[in-house]
């Protein structure tokens, strides 16, 4: 049964991938190759990004790329199948070298992003399309039917649009599209891959600035430059997030990007959801829970012993992680208080 529908304390999340026969098999030529990039901190997401693959994907390969060392150590050490690393370390080329240190950690992260499906294509030459995914993506379902209209539509590269609910529309800002799910072919794709290597190296910045803004808003000019080779995803409902969720039925969703959900460690350990927007309660049901119960399970089961919040941070997240399982479900937090409610009411977005 798919650990999506089953109760937390069920999932045993090795023994899911012992039986998983098809994850020993080497990757083929009907491998879907995904990249996606992530440091020490995003772990867990990370992790729940890999898990999500397994259970949906089919046939798949998620490569990371590490940015720092606790990522690819970590993950080397947990010698997961089907998850290929890339070091950053041994990566990084001069121009990059030259920028980074004009750039915050998030801008760099950034300016990183058209270059990782680079290092996959030259790292593996067998390897026909990448996949970029955030490492805050899950998905819900098979990510089949987002290839088939990509190769109904002919074209090389797919961008997907925000689809913003017209309250949360942040467009002008950040982009009519998102830098979530993009897939480039090695061959045709990559002029429009190398075109938006070359912008990011340029300028990628946390700011709006002549019409730009990260590594983001560059992707306006894929359908413009490269209308030939851009498909634009046409079911938007398929790839749901918190500026879109009131738009859209949870049931359409095939990939949920959690922006804005964040662990913090220290004593206190808190477990920051997007308390922005409204999240219906269906969303917060099918789609929230399952991915916090996930994550709990990733603690629980000691995947994530190594991560930057250590000792009674790792506690607390977990505490917390639990705590707001059972306010998901209703039940109540025994023996810790209005206090906790209040915490986890802060946290939690709100309900439609």
């Amino acid at each position: 049964m798919a650990w999506t529908r089953m109760h937390p304390e069920a999932l045993d999340l090795r023994k899911t991938l012992l039986s998983r026969a098809s994850l020993s098999l080497p990757a083929g030529e009907g491998t879907e190759h995904y990249v996606t990039l992530f440091d020490a901190n995003f772990l867990p997401q990370g992790l729940c990004l890999y898990f999500s693959l397994v259970q949906h994907a089919e046939d798949f390969m998620l490569w990371v790329l590490c940015i720092d060392e606790a990522s690819f150590e970590t993950l080397r050490g947990l010698s997961l199948p089907r998850l290929r690393l890339l070091d950053l370390r041994r990566l990084e080329t001069a121009e990059l070298r030259a920028v980074r240190p004009s750039r915050s950690r998030a801008e760099y992260c950034w300016t990183l992003t058209p270059f990782a499906p680079r290092w996959v294509f030259e790292t593996d030459p067998a390897v026909k399309r990448v996949t970029y995914l955030d490492a805050d993506l899950f998905l819900l379902k098979s990510p089949r039917p987002i290839f088939r209209e990509l190769d109904a539509s002919g074209k090389a590269v797919l961008i997907t649009d925000h689809a913003y609910a017209p309250d949360y529309d942040q467009s002008s800002m950040s982009g009519k599209y998102c830098v979530q799910f993009l897939t480039f072919e090695r061959l045709r794709g990559e002029v429009v891959r190398h075109w938006w290597q070359e912008r990011c190296v340029e300028w990628c910045f946390n700011r709006e600035e002549n019409g730009l803004f990260g590594d983001q808003k560059y992707l306006e000019s894929f359908p413009v430059l490269f209308a030939e080779l851009t498909h634009v995803l046409e079911r938007k409902e398929w790839l749901q997030a918190p500026w879109n969720a009131i738009r859209f039925p949870c049931s359409d969703c095939i990939a949920f990007h959690f922006q804005g959900l964040r662990l913090i460690g220290g004593r206190q350990g808190r477990v920051l959801l997007y308390s922005g927007r409204q999240i219906p309660r269906a969303s917060l049901r099918a789609i929230y829970l399952p991915y916090l119960a996930l994550m709990a399970q990733l603690f629980q089961q000691r995947f994530l012993d190594h991560m930057p919040c250590q000792g009674r941070g790792v506690g607390m997240v977990r505490f917390r992680l639990t705590a707001l399982l059972r306010l998901l479900r209703g039940r109540a937090v025994r023996g810790h208080g209005e206090r906790v409610f209040m915490n986890l009411l802060a946290d939690l977005p709100s309900q439609a």
